[in-house]
């Protein structure tokens, strides 16, 4: 096992070595990471930057393409041949049909490479030809991202955190009721350990159907190839005091530890270890509608999440030594068509209140960091409705799954994020004095014309940070 992690190293190290030194003679490449837990809008979110890249008609905020300096940008195959393509027409042709439906969400990790034709500016831009700059996206399953807070943790802690957190979360009571059925420190049985494997799965099913974010370890959720290995039969136990070698404690510590050297490492070595940037999508709307436990739990499980992260600035020598790092990481609520954009400013605030330690530990890092309330497609309009002698703004869109146009008010959200914070981090069961709603909507028929992307709120805002100087 030593000799295994110090040969990744090595490798790692002259792969970092490698890259850094052929970039200066090479076109510029940036790899974008698109993270986000499930029903943040990662796919969405990728197919409309990409379409919007390649017709920049609404990005008057994205000053290489306002400016012109963005000549041509075009799809070609990306470089690693082993990563499945994202399937970047299929998804765009399901967003703009005469019946437009929302396509299938992240299962797998995927990649796609977009390259741009810029022309210099500056002194000797008129002298130089244009430079062909490469934006590689990543996008992986918001659920494997979970298990980047699993690196750190041994077996007993992690079974502690989950079985505290566990409690009063949906189907809870049946993982209990098999919990209560064994004894982990007698010996291993395979069935006995694939019932409470089972048990434990359908509970964390449940949990993210009830809009809790941690619901780790991901791939019990999404395990392709995996499902039905022994990695993947496992479950949290109560602590044993010097558990035997065959009991069921000792071989689910195994496979936890397994399940992060063969499972959570790699992922993190060939996918996070690459990155250049990265944007961190957040349902923000729908933790709250979920009410105060969920909006806690996003809190916690986004902290865990960035702190496998590896911010800080990504110069010449930093690389050459360190390997790539991180340099700017966009945390972006989405949804932000779901509200009038009078309570925009609201959202922001809540999304930078609710990731401050994770932000404050990547701006001392050295990394850039910013926050912003967006809506990748926009699937509303806004209007104006007067209620009990009060002036609202509303959005009106098609409900999902009808033919039905609607108006509507989620509520007002707080200027001060302390107000839902406070009582999410005090333990409290619902909002005592508010309402908060969340209306499905479905994507909205779209007319476009030539050279315009699909319609999107503060999409062009988000290029600008992420790739404007690169540009």
């Amino acid at each position: 096992m030593i000799i295994s992690t110090l040969a990744d190293g090595i490798t790692r190290t002259v792969d970092a070595v490698t890259d850094t030194v052929t970039a200066p003679f090479s076109d510029t490449v940036i790899r974008l990471g698109v993270t986000g837990l499930s029903r943040a809008g990662k796919t969405v979110f990728i197919t409309s930057l990409v379409a919007n890249l390649l017709d920049r008609g609404r990005m008057p905020q994205f000053q290489a393409a306002a400016s012109g300096r963005i000549t041509t940008a075009y799809l070609q195959p990306q470089p690693d041949d082993t990563i499945p393509r994202f399937d970047y027409e299929n998804h765009l042709a399901a967003l703009t049909a005469t019946a437009p439906h929302w396509p299938e969400g992240t299962r797998r990790v995927s990649e796609l490479r977009l390259s741009l034709r810029v022309q210099p500016t500056g002194l000797l831009g008129g002298l130089q030809g244009p430079r062909t700059v490469h934006l590689d996206i990543v996008d992986y399953p918001g659920e494997w991202l979970l298990d980047l807070g699993l690196m750190d943790k041994d077996f007993a802690s992690w079974s502690a955190e989950v079985l505290a957190r566990s409690a009063g979360r949906p189907k809870s009571d049946v993982f209990d009721v098999a919990l209560s059925e064994i004894d982990p420190s007698q010996g291993f049985e395979e069935p006995q350990a694939q019932a409470l494997a089972a048990a434990f799965t359908e509970h964390l099913q449940a949990a993210r159907e009830a809009g809790y974010s941690d619901c780790s370890p991901g791939r019990f959720l999404l395990p392709g190839d995996l499902e039905g290995s022994p990695v993947l039969t496992f479950a949290p136990l109560p602590p044993v005091d010097k558990p035997a070698r065959k009991s069921l404690w000792r071989e689910f510590e195994r496979r936890f530890e397994s399940y992060k050297r063969n499972v959570v490492r790699p992922f993190f070595r060939d996918h996070f270890a690459k990155l250049d940037r990265q944007i961190v999508l957040v349902d923000v709307l729908g933790a709250i509608h979920a009410g105060p436990p969920a909006v806690e739990d996003l809190r916690r499980a986004m902290a865990d999440i960035l702190s496998a992260f590896r911010p800080g600035r990504n110069d010449f020598l930093t690389r050459l030594f360190q390997g790539r790092r991180i340099d700017k990481i966009l945390f972006a609520a989405t949804k932000a068509d779901h509200l009038h954009h009078e309570q925009h400013p609201q959202l922001t605030a809540i999304v930078e209140a609710m990731l401050r330690e994770a932000k404050d530990r990547a701006d001392f890092s050295g990394a850039q960091t910013q926050a912003m309330s967006i809506a990748a497609l926009r699937t509303t309009t806004e209007d104006m409705r007067n209620h009990q002698g009060r002036d609202l703004g509303v959005v009106r869109g098609q409900l999902l799954g009808t033919d039905k146009q609607a108006a509507f008010y989620p509520g007002a959200l707080p200027s001060d994020p302390a107000h839902l914070l406070g009582p999410a981090r005090s333990g409290a069961a619902d909002w005592l004095d508010a309402d908060y709603e969340v209306m499905r909507f479905a994507p909205a028929r779209l007319t476009l014309k030539p050279g315009d992307g699909p319609p999107h709120i503060r999409l062009d805002k988000a290029a600008q940070f992420l790739l404007g100087d690169k540009l």
